[in-house]
């Protein structure tokens, strides 16, 4: 019996999106959409949309330009039925479910998982 035969090989690395300076732009992109809205998710995708090698940021920039697209929809929404006195209701659970999303899409992008949020208008593809 050899001494090898006992010994395991370690599991393999998990499988990383991009170097940790483009999960840590996407982490970034993902996040500023509480604050910035729709600005920096385009400014960063329109930069980086023809490098090949920022894949992973490119698709999570465009990721988030299309969920950021939805909730100013959403939000013009909800101003026009602020005369009807629910869109302030609406506001505020769009404001809630932004800032909820935003945080989970930026986790995830930093870890190097391509997240997908549950609803947005793909108009950017």
């Amino acid at each position: 019996m050899s001494e090898f035969e006992n010994v395991t090989a370690p599991p393999p690395p998990p499988a990383a999106a991009g170097p940790q300076e483009d999960r840590t732009v996407a982490l970034i992109t993902h996040l500023s959409g509480i604050v910035a809205g729709f600005i920096v998710p385009l400014i960063i995708w329109l930069v980086n949309k023809d490098n090949p090698a920022k894949s992973f940021l490119n698709d999570q920039a465009k990721e988030a330009l299309n969920f950021q697209i939805t909730v100013l929809i959403a939000y013009v929404i909800s101003m026009v039925l602020l005369v009807i006195f629910i869109g302030g209701l609406l506001m505020t659970a769009v404001w809630v479910v932004n800032l909820v999303f935003c945080i989970l899409a930026g986790i995830k992008a930093n870890e190097g998982v391509a997240y997908r949020y549950p609803f947005a208008l793909r108009l950017i593809k």
